[in-house]
């Protein structure tokens, strides 16, 4: 066995609570209050301008800085533009360590263009499968995207998934969206809130995994400078991850 130590944050593109575009105290409450050096990836949304071509929020180099970790969006195929940090504003930084077997973006649709970032990892030898997403306001798309981001994965490798980000779910049990029938298989972990930033009421933001592992611990962070900053609390979540199941199947064409 050993362990993912997850950070995942919606940082608002860079737009503070007083209405002003500061990528720079976003930076800071990353530094200062969010960031732990035990983490193995930092997974944020919200990341890259809504407008095309949607430049990058934070300067990934000062994001590496302060973290350790790597950007894992360098080959401009994994990332929505080439002036984008990530995929639709989703980004994942991973530690050294982690050896990146392949990533893939996948479309999800909707109102506002959703997708999510498929990275399949080694961490201590052992592989296991990274979703990092951002997912619709309605719940009827949401049920939609996880249909299909399901799908997607039906001819993949079996092996321990890792569900991390903005969901938008407000229901603790998860509603249709986070349910077997959409997710494809069960995803398990607490529900915390963590929208709206001043007083949290909703468990908008999760860390979920499949049954191979389990989600051990979930924090939701705090401090002055992210209540200056984002709309959302940032979660920290340890997550066990056990032998991966060896299930190797065709994808069909």
């Amino acid at each position: 066995m050993t362990d993912l130590t997850c950070i995942t944050w919606n940082i608002h593109r860079g737009r503070c609570n007083d209405g002003r575009f500061d990528p720079g105290r976003m930076l800071d409450a990353l530094r200062r209050e969010v960031w732990s050096d035990d983490a193995h990836v930092l997974i944020l949304q919200e990341a890259d301008a809504e407008a095309a071509p949607h430049h990058g929020v934070l300067d990934i180099g000062d994001v590496e800085a302060v973290t350790g970790l790597r950007h894992l969006h360098r080959d401009p195929a994994t990332r929505s533009t080439p002036q984008s940090h990530g995929f639709l504003g989703v980004v994942v930084y991973a530690h050294p360590d982690i050896k990146v077997d392949a990533m893939r973006l996948v479309e999800l649709g909707g109102l506002c263009p959703r997708g999510a970032v498929v990275a399949d990892l080694r961490k201590d030898g052992v592989p296991l499968r990274l979703l990092a997403t951002h997912l619709s306001l309605s719940q009827v798309l949401r049920a939609s995207q996880m249909r299909a981001l399901s799908k997607e994965l039906q001819g993949y490798e079996v092996k321990q998934t890792v569900l991390c980000g903005d969901l938008n779910e407000w229901r603790p049990w998860g509603g249709l969206a986070l349910s077997r029938w959409a997710m494809g298989r069960k995803f398990t972990g607490p529900a915390k809130a963590s929208f709206p930033i001043r007083w949290p009421l909703l468990p908008l933001d999760r860390v979920l995994t499949t049954s191979e592992g389990r989600v051990e611990k979930v924090s939701v962070l705090d401090g002055p400078g992210i209540r200056a900053t984002s709309d959302h609390r940032p979660l920290y979540a340890n997550v066990s991850i056990g032998a991966a199941t060896s299930a190797k199947t065709r994808r069909h064409v």
